[in-house]
Order: C-alpha cells, then structure tokens, then sequence
C-alpha cells in the first residue's frame, strides 16, 4: 500500500474566513452544475487501513481501496463526495478481497482540526447515506453546520447501518481524504498551467475565480 498523508494534517483552512471572502460569483456559480465551482476545500478520496484513527472514530478492520475518488467542502457547509471502486483490498479475507462486503450503504463525515480533531456533529435524522454499489460506487451529498472556523479538514467516508438504533448508524471509516506523495506538487503545477491557459484565452485579462 502506497503511504498516505491526510490532507488535513498538511493543509490549514478557515471556512469562516472563505465565506466571508467573497470570491465566488454568484452568477458564475449558479451556471456551474458541478456544485463544486464554491468549494472551499477539495481532495482525493483514499482507502482506509486497519488501526487508524481520525477524531475518535475507528477504521475498518480490514484494507479498503479506491480506484477514484475525489471530496469537497463548499463554505456554506456542503460535503460532497464521489467514490469509484471502494472496495475491500489485499490483506482482507480473500473470499471478499475485491467486493464490497457485507457494507452496503456509506456516509460522511466532516473533520475538523485534523486527525486529532473533532468531527462536525449532525443530527442522526439528517444524516444522508448512499447506497454503495456492488462495484464500490458512490456519491454523497451530505450538508452540516459548519463552525466559526474549520481548520485542517477531512472527510470520513463511514460505514452506514441503516439498521441499527439511532445513534449507532455511522460505523467505521473506510476511506478518507488525503494525498499520494508528489500530488500536491502535481497540483500545484497544473494549477499555473491552467492560469497560464486562462492568461492566453482571455488576453491576459486577470480574471479571478
């Protein structure tokens, strides 16, 4: 398994701070059907070891992977994540390596602080779970009450029991927000790319995001 760095440790924001800042265009916005065109944080989405712990809550007992997988935040407190191929991996019983297992629905969870952190409390009747599907797919969109300030997000996707007693509905995570070594600097460079692009397109305008 290839090392992982949470995004939350290696990264710092302050949604309070984001949502006050008034970059978005509101126009801009409401042409995007993405949803994403506001987000305040955005990350890849990674399977989960057994052993981990992020903000109190367990991972699951046994290797996951994802064969994509992308997360965001918007300022105005919508969690959004996409998984494809979340599925159990090596090290899992073989008879359920490459299958979803007995989990069936997943949900979200919003960290903040970082793994140390505290996770964002929603009322268990307003939880939004997601059926995952036989080959690992799934897309949640799960709005909470952000606090004042959010520092060093991360997304948990968990498992969800739809039926156990309130309360008990969100299990272990079983994938999570973070980065493969060398992605920030990916990033990075293909973000000058794109303003390099935007630069030419528009005539060096400078037009802001």
């Amino acid at each position: 398994m290839k090392t992982l760095l949470v995004a939350g440790a290696i990264a710092v924001f302050s949604f309070g701070l984001l949502a006050e800042d008034g970059h978005g265009n509101n126009n801009n916005n409401n042409n995007n059907n993405n949803g994403n065109n506001n987000s305040s944080f955005e990350s890849s989405v990674l399977g989960s070891l057994p052993g981990g712990v992020i903000a109190g809550v367990n991972s699951g007992g046994a290797p996951w992977v994802v064969s994509q997988g992308e997360a965001s935040v918007s300022s105005s407190g919508r969690v959004q994540v996409e998984v494809k191929g979340l599925l159990l991996g090596p090290g899992a019983p073989a008879a359920v390596v490459g299958t979803t297992g007995p989990v069936t629905m997943v949900a979200a969870s919003l960290v903040c602080g970082g793994s140390g952190g505290s996770a964002v409390v929603v009322p268990e009747l307003s939880i939004t779970p997601s059926p995952l599907s036989s080959t690992g797919n799934a897309e949640i969109n799960q709005a909470v009450t952000l606090p004042a300030m959010c520092f060093a997000p991360v997304v948990l996707v968990r498992i969800f029991n739809s039926s156990a007693a309130l309360g008990s509905q969100l299990g272990p995570f079983i994938a999570v927000t973070g980065l493969m070594p060398g992605m920030a600097q990916n990033n990075n460079n293909n973000n000058g790319n794109n303003n390099n692009q935007n630069e030419d397109n528009h005539g060096g305008g400078g037009h802001g995001i």
